[in-house]
């Protein structure tokens, strides 16, 4: 970007101001300003340096890093905020030891500090710990049991160790916390599937179609989710609920081959394509449609047989 030093102190208070972070353009602006107008931004100075810090750790450029480092030490030699910030360079190198000792020694200068604690958190899982990261977030979810991210974070943990039972209650905090959430009922519908059983199936299946309700139909994973369930209970049953199930599956399998061709229709309105990513390559269309479409003739199959 060229721009003059005020007009790129001005993009980095914006982006400070939206929690931008967009660590190239911030390191592009930043180390200019740093290194050849740092008096010029007087008491701004400092908060450029700790946004510029981030974004260098994000880009590996540890050498900028350590020179925004430096300024805020010598600013602020025993500022608990650069102390963090120094913890954070030592995970960014991999020397995770002794960036746990600074975060041990932090903590016990404020228990109440949670982004300290939850650094620790980020610390044992990086490293691979996944049995400590749970210990210290069962802890710290103790004190901070509001904490909607950190529930959803022991959730994954507990998966991530096949513990599907405790996955499933701590998602279903989450939905007690704010039942309108879609996310947290496709959540808790996965963990249910993946335990298996025709209970847990249709508890999946109920959870699936409340996600896809609460989403107004635009939640992907949660229409695949209703259609997988809806199809299992076509195969285990020829009641009349299974005939509903049958229609649930197509409806949903209907619903995702719309959303698919929606995002690359030409004829679309704007309406319906302005705001949709365009994630799946359209080379991968054919293959995603005709997959779907072959689940959903398994599913007429098995009802027909039955």
């Amino acid at each position: 970007m060229d721009m003059t030093w005020d007009e790129a102190s001005d993009t980095l208070r914006e982006w400070r101001g939206m929690s931008v972070r967009d660590s190239e353009q911030v390191v592009e602006l930043g180390e200019r300003l740093v290194r050849d107008y740092s008096s010029k931004l007087q008491d701004e100075l400092w908060l450029v340096c700790e946004q510029v810090f981030i974004a260098s750790l994000d880009t590996g450029r540890f050498d900028l890093a350590n020179l925004c480092l430096d300024k805020l030490k010598e600013k602020f030699p025993k500022s608990s905020r650069v102390m963090k910030l120094d913890a954070m360079g030592m995970e960014a190198e991999g020397r995770f030891d002794d960036a746990l000792n600074v975060y041990d020694e932090l903590e016990k200068l404020d228990q109440t500090d949670a982004a300290i604690r939850k650094r620790k958190i980020a610390v044992f899982k990086s490293q691979g710990y996944t049995s400590l990261a749970i210990k210290h977030l069962t802890i710290y979810l103790q004190s901070f049991m509001a904490d909607q991210e950190a529930w959803m974070e022991l959730a994954d943990l507990y998966v991530k160790e096949m513990d599907y039972k405790k996955a499933a209650f701590c998602v279903e905090e989450l939905i007690l916390s704010n039942a309108f959430n879609h996310l947290y009922h496709q959540r808790y519908a996965e963990i249910m599937y993946t335990i298996g059983g025709q209970e847990n199936l249709e508890t999946a299946r109920r959870y699936f179609a409340q996600a896809v309700k609460l989403s107004s139909n635009t939640n992907i994973r949660a229409l695949y989710g209703l259609m997988l369930t809806s199809g299992s209970s076509t195969q285990s049953r020829g009641d009349t609920k299974a005939r509903n199930s049958k229609q649930y599956a197509n409806w949903a399998g209907k619903m995702v081959l719309s959303k698919y061709k929606n995002v690359w229709s030409e004829g679309g309105t704007v309406d319906e394509t302005k705001f949709l990513p365009k994630i799946t390559p359209e080379s991968d269309l054919p293959q995603l449609t005709a997959s779907v479409s072959q689940m959903l003739g398994q599913i007429s199959l098995s009802d027909a047989s039955s």
